[in-house]
């Protein structure tokens, strides 16, 4: 396995209770080659003690940059998560994704120089969710009887990808594809990022931010590799976020497309 340092950048706003199962998760990997970034993208008092709490029992550095909170931004949180990581290889994460024991080891494998990697995820229902919370239920010790029998209820989506893990066989293409672009599970080399600036901070509220980076980075020569059988993760439920400037974003994006963009306006680099 590559020796390389792994930085994953964990993106929250007001969500303890999930930002700490996410990062006892983390903490419980049987990779320990990584650090924590919790990049906050203004979140108040409560985020701020569980992550002292974290800090306090964590066998990895953990380290926290925060915002102040201006509606949602979460461009500009990976970016600050990004310029504070010490790692050649960024794993980028969200506060509501829950790995599985060989997340860390499983992207580390998937690795490769001039490639991305899209990881999976594994939709939990909002009931699930209450009880992983409320009980503090330990997702990473699921057995395969206790997985199935929450396929069965409805409160995962998915199953088989917990119980097959694939080889990195087939995993690339050499086509551009907008399936399954998701900033909540995605590693990206440092040196890439560096390349087109990071995510651009100038779209406004959610959507596509992070399929602009992908594309700007296919733009650049950087290919996509399907993370999927290898890398999941159990995305807790969540209310949807406001899609007010979705068709404007989407819009941006199919222009950087047709015009074969690599830097973001403001990104890294400002």
């Amino acid at each position: 396995m590559s020796p390389v340092l792994i930085s994953i950048v964990v993106t929250t706003y007001n969500r303890p209770d999930a930002l700490t199962a996410v990062v006892e998760a983390c903490f419980a990997q049987d990779d320990t080659g990584f650090e924590i970034i919790i990049a906050d993208d203004g979140s108040g008092h409560n985020t701020q003690q569980a992550v002292a709490a974290l800090q306090a029992r964590s066998p990895v550095p953990v380290r926290h940059v925060w915002q102040e909170d201006q509606g949602f931004r979460a461009a500009r949180a990976r970016n600050l998560g990004t310029l504070d990581a010490k790692g050649e290889y960024i794993i980028f994460l969200d506060g509501d994704c829950v790995p599985q024991r060989n997340f860390i080891s499983q992207h580390r494998k998937l690795a490769q120089p001039g490639y991305l990697v899209q990881g999976s995820r594994i939709l939990v229902d909002e009931s699930a969710t209450r009880r992983v919370l409320d009980q503090h239920l330990d997702l990473g010790v699921l057995s395969t009887g206790d997985k199935l029998a929450w396929r069965r209820s409805g409160a995962l989506n998915k199953v088989l990808p917990l119980l097959l893990t694939l080889p990195d066989i087939g995993r690339t293409s050499r086509r551009f594809t907008w399936r399954r672009i998701k900033s909540c599970n995605l590693a990206v080399w440092r040196s890439d990022l560096d390349i087109v600036n990071g995510f651009d901070e100038t779209f406004l509220g959610w959507g596509y931010e992070d399929s602009d980076l992908v594309l700007r980075l296919f733009n650049a020569g950087v290919m996509r590799k399907d993370g999927a059988y290898a890398t999941e993760v159990f995305h807790l439920w969540h209310r949807e976020n406001v899609r007010d400037h979705v068709d404007s974003n989407r819009a941006t994006v199919m222009q950087r497309a047709r015009a074969r963009t690599v830097q973001a306006t403001k990104g890294l680099r400002a």
